[in-house]
């Protein structure tokens, strides 16, 4: 699909993977939508862009049902929806000192990952499901954000790494029932990427992480590459129910 002319709507839009992609979309000449909880970022994204900020939480419903309404009135029905929200927090499953993890931290990022990737995708996909088709009787596309913690999650990643397993496991199911429609379904599992989210770990850590590279091994992704995967996923229509990895060849290792 080209993206020009079309609607988008980028979650996690105001920082790192989704603003880079909400940009790059926009230049593309996408009319952008940029949900996020950070106003602040958003809006700064929405004019650099040309697009409309929406304030978002993918975990709550009823905020999610408004933000796609308010999208639909300022840019209109979007066929393209790039899922970029999360949360990224550690915790042991057993504390040092013997006690249980508490319940609070997996629910809450279940909620904004896994969730919220899933309460947004029911409303696009109806969204996109009523559109008239374009080439290839194609309606629309879905790109979700998974991570490599899907499949080798680190010690004290449990809760996001099961909030990303569970979005891999999203898309195959998603993407079969919404052939019909003509929507496609793809999922994007990065590895470390240069984000403010990766900016919390440590810089002795950081170094680390390099090592588990293949390569490139002397830095992080970029979140332009992000988004440019993102934007040839959209315009690709051969690409669908897959998990591609962003990772530089990674295998993360126990800890």
């Amino acid at each position: 699909m080209d993206v020009k002319g079309h609607s988008a709507i980028v979650t996690g839009g105001g920082s790192g993977l989704g603003e880079a992609t909400a940009k790059l979309l926009a230049r593309k000449g996408a009319k952008v939508a940029v949900f996020d909880v950070n106003m602040t970022g958003a809006e700064r994204v929405a004019k650099e862009t040309g697009g409309v900020a929406i304030e978002c939480n993918v975990a709550d419903i009823a905020s999610t049902e408004k933000a796609f309404e308010a999208s639909r009135k300022a840019v209109g029905p979007a066929r393209v929806l790039i899922n970029c929200a999360g949360i990224g927090a550690g915790e042991l499953l057993v504390k040092k000192d013997g006690s249980p993890s508490g319940a609070e931290l997996f629910q809450k990022t279940v909620a904004v990952n896994l969730f919220g990737t899933f309460n947004c995708m029911r409303i696009g996909a109806a969204d996109m499901s009523k559109l008239p088709p374009l080439a290839d009787e194609e309606r629309g596309v879905i790109v979700n954000t998974a991570s490599v913690a899907a499949f080798e999650g680190q010690i004290g990643q449990i809760a996001y790494s099961a909030s990303k397993g569970g979005i891999v496991g999203l898309g195959l199911p998603a993407a079969r029932e919404l052939g019909r429609y003509g929507i496609r379904v793809m999922t994007i599992a990065p590895g470390y990427i240069q984000t403010p989210l990766l900016d919390q770990v440590p810089e002795n850590f950081r170094t680390a992480l390099f090592a588990s590279q293949v390569f490139p091994n002397k830095r992080f992704g970029k979140a332009d590459e992000y988004a440019a995967l993102a934007l040839s996923i959209v315009e690709n229509p051969m690409l669908n129910a897959s998990v591609i990895r962003l990772d530089a060849g990674t295998r993360m290792p126990p800890k």
